[in-house]
């Protein structure tokens, strides 16, 4: 019985883990851009010699050393809010996509923004209060993950 009752906590935490709504625009996070040259203020895009799956989501990397970096410590690089533009997420509550050249790192987050027809979400979100916004965000993110 102990073992049924184990077996059905480690599939509903794996299926949980698979559901999140990752934004894969272009098959990849971050629109294949190199999630770990974010850190060094670079929007960089990937290089298909360098890819690698984590929860389910391809990651292409522009370096083997970036790709090194994520394959230690991958949650440090993953996108926060699913990629999706952390404006929209903190604001409204609502997936949308973003530009991968418009980015901020945030207390060792990286966050992700819309920039396209004369509305470029980041600037907005400086303008605001980002730690507010972060916080709305990651509430907000809780309800609409799935």
């Amino acid at each position: 019985m102990r073992g049924l009752i184990l077996l059905f906590f480690v599939g509903l935490f794996s299926l949980q883990a698979q559901n999140i709504d990752y934004n894969t625009k272009k098959g990849f996070a971050a629109q294949g851009y190199d999630v770990v040259a974010y850190f060094n203020n670079q929007a960089i895009e990937g290089d298909k010699k360098f890819t690698t799956e984590y929860d389910t989501i391809k990651y292409k990397f522009s370096t083997q050393e970036n790709l090194n970096a994520f394959l230690k410590t991958p949650e440090k690089y993953i996108p926060q809010y699913g990629g999706y533009c952390a404006y929209a997420v903190a604001l409204k509550a609502k997936k949308v996509s973003i530009d991968p050249k418009t980015f901020e790192i945030r207390n060792g987050k990286l966050y992700l923004f819309y920039n396209a027809w004369g509305t470029n979400t980041l600037k907005l979100w400086l303008n605001e209060n980002p730690t507010h916004l972060v916080e709305k965000g990651d509430n907000n993110w809780d309800n609409i993950k799935y």
